[in-house]
């Protein structure tokens, strides 16, 4: 079992392949050596549900954003010879000061964005659940502006991440926040090191930890800090962080605040993982070139901007070999996948104790805010100390 200092950055031994054939995390037993064939078997069943655009809607596509952009060019160019008006707030050329916006800013603003505005940005009245009301308007000057009609739409919400249909302002879900409200109030006043823990955060800690099938659960109050603010506390400095190039800001944030060293893999690519891990395990630290005192893979269950779900077990298959940890984001996919609900790791029936650190939030498919992370005692006893 390790020390909580070995979470914290500060061990010295961490030697790679090269460790006795022991697992060096502590969160695991040794395992015994699992035929190839029944390792890779979910690779028969898995198929990846994120499509490739169509040829013809990327070039069309392409071909009107190129033909905004022209236009653009030549109304900036008529506006600039006194021909055409710009409806909207110039901002003067100040001596000494930095302009708040670049060039290419302002002029996507104007020209391309505010063409196709009516489509964005559409005002709302009520809760977006699975159905909401839409506020109608229209523009007389080619989306300059807009005036209310009067009118209001219900629409279907395909825009939310209201995956389960918790988000509501009525029924079971709702009667409960507002008797827990009287009976707790809107906030502790303080943080869980000193007054702010309360029963209520006890057994809420608890269920997540049994939900997710861990040891241990820690609630933050703020679903991007759950990231952000918590990853400094595992690795630090003479750590090394292998990160999908296609992770959310908020896990590039708290890699980044760190101090630990990034490096990137390709997205979702297993061989460049391994490489990069076979790499890190050869070279070592640079300058120094010693072993790092850890390898942490950071991973997201399924990607927030494409839609890919993580190839699970053979990051875990690497993870194994070679005796790195797995940080798993499973905002999008914990309690959206899986025949159980719980995640990418129900989704390919692995056992959730072989993920160093379970990640997650509240805001997705509970209809909450927050978020949790899970794991052993120790990660536990870490991140409250920290």
């Amino acid at each position: 079992m390790p020390s909580e200092n070995d979470f914290c950055g500060k061990t010295k031994k961490f030697n790679g392949v090269q460790n006795g054939g022991k697992i060096s995390n502590g969160c695991h037993k040794k395992t015994k050596q699992v035929d190839e064939e029944t390792e890779k078997a979910w690779e028969k069943d898995f198929c990846e549900t994120f499509e490739e655009t169509p040829m013809l809607a990327a070039i069309s596509t392409y071909i009107g954003y190129l033909i905004l952009v022209a236009v653009g060019h030549v109304r900036e160019f008529l506006k600039s010879i006194g021909i055409g008006v710009v409806k909207c707030v110039a901002e003067p050329k100040i001596p000494g000061f930095v302009p708040l916006y670049q060039t290419w800013e302002s002029f996507y603003s104007w020209y391309v964005y505010r063409r196709i505005q009516d489509c964005f940005c559409r005002p709302v009245s009520g809760v977006p659940g699975a159905k909401m009301v839409v506020i109608d308007r229209e523009s007389n000057d080619h989306r300059w502006s807009f005036q209310y009609t009067g009118g209001h739409s219900t629409v279907l919400n395909f825009g939310s991440y209201n995956y389960l249909g918790f988000s509501q302002n009525s029924g079971p879900c709702a009667e409960e926040v507002e008797q827990t409200i009287k009976n707790y109030g809107v906030s502790v006043c303080g943080s869980r090191q000193e007054l702010g823990y309360l029963d209520l955060h006890k057994q809420m800690d608890r269920l997540v930890a049994d939900y997710l099938g861990v040891e241990d659960a820690y609630t933050v109050p703020m679903g991007f800090a759950t990231n952000s603010m918590n990853i400094p506390s595992l690795v630090g400095k003479g750590c090394l962080i292998l990160s999908d190039e296609l992770n959310h800001a908020s896990l590039i944030l708290g890699c980044r605040l760190s101090g630990a060293k990034i490096k990137t893999f390709k997205h979702n690519c297993m061989k460049d993982l391994e490489k990069n891990l076979r790499e890190a395990i050869v070279d070592k630290q640079p300058r120094t070139h010693r072993p790092w005192k850890k390898i942490l893979i950071v991973v997201e269950g399924v990607y927030s901007m494409e839609g890919s779900i993580v190839k699970l077990p053979e990051v875990l298959r690497l993870k194994k070999k070679y005796k790195a940890y797995l940080y798993l984001d499973e905002a999008h996919s914990i309690g959206a996948i899986g025949p159980h609900g719980k995640g990418v790791v129900d989704y390919f029936g692995l056992n959730p104790r072989d993920v160093d650190i379970m990640m997650g939030t509240f805001t997705k498919s509970f209809g909450a805010v927050g978020g949790y992370i899970g794991g052993s005692k120790v990660i536990y006893i870490v991140i409250l100390s920290c």
